[in-house]
């Protein structure tokens, strides 16, 4: 009886420290894209809120041609993409977002670049699919130049895409250079052990 006891309370403790471990590790993830979410839903309240639709506002007339703010709908994918398709990029924002959920605990605690790519893309994700389930459309509202009209949470993508992009590089750079320096090891052991014995 005394051996169950014990047996059950390892058992309990183990199962603590994952939870624990794993609320830890979910904490990160949520954290940020929780940021990147209240930011994207704020920002998009103030537009509604203070500018009519294809209204403009111009913080700084200096920048015109540059910055502006305008009150934009959006139906389709970030930076106004696909307007006809709301409903499939609804369906793929939920997919993507319980991919990376899923995901998450998999991902190496060293691989920061990565974890803070998915984090973003995770809150970008999530922004605009709230504001589908809630409003219908995407309130979009920075336009830069010509560029298409976006807002926060596009930008969360855009920026994880980008950080993605350049963790992935840096790891298969890193994982070159260990390939080459365990080559250059492996040739130098083998020349010592032709100079200690030429007969090899």
């Amino acid at each position: 009886m005394l051996r169950y006891n014990l047996r059950l309370e390892i058992i309990w403790e183990h199962c603590v420290k994952n939870i624990q471990r794993s609320i830890t590790n979910y904490l990160f993830l949520f954290g940020i894209s929780g940021i990147i979410v209240g930011l994207d839903q704020w920002t998009k309240h103030l537009v509604r809120i203070s500018l009519e639709l294809g209204e403009e506002w111009v913080p700084l007339p200096d920048i015109t041609p540059f910055l502006r703010i305008v009150h934009w709908k959006n139906t389709g994918a970030a930076f106004g993409l696909l307007p006809q398709a709301s409903v499939i990029f609804t369906v793929i924002a939920i997919l993507v977002a319980l991919a990376i959920i899923y995901y998450w605990p998999r991902i190496p605690s060293n691989q920061f670049g990565l974890r803070i790519a998915l984090a973003l893309q995770l809150g970008g994700a999530l922004g605009n699919l709230i504001s589908r389930l809630s409003e219908g459309i995407v309130t979009d509202w920075i336009a830069v130049g010509n560029f298409p009209v976006f807002n926060v949470a596009d930008s969360s993508i855009s920026v994880g895409v980008a950080v993605l992009v350049i963790a992935t590089w840096r790891d298969e750079r890193r994982k070159g250079e260990e390939s080459v320096a365990d080559v250059a090891e492996e040739v130098d052991r083998e020349d010592r052990a032709q100079e200690a014995d030429p007969a090899v």
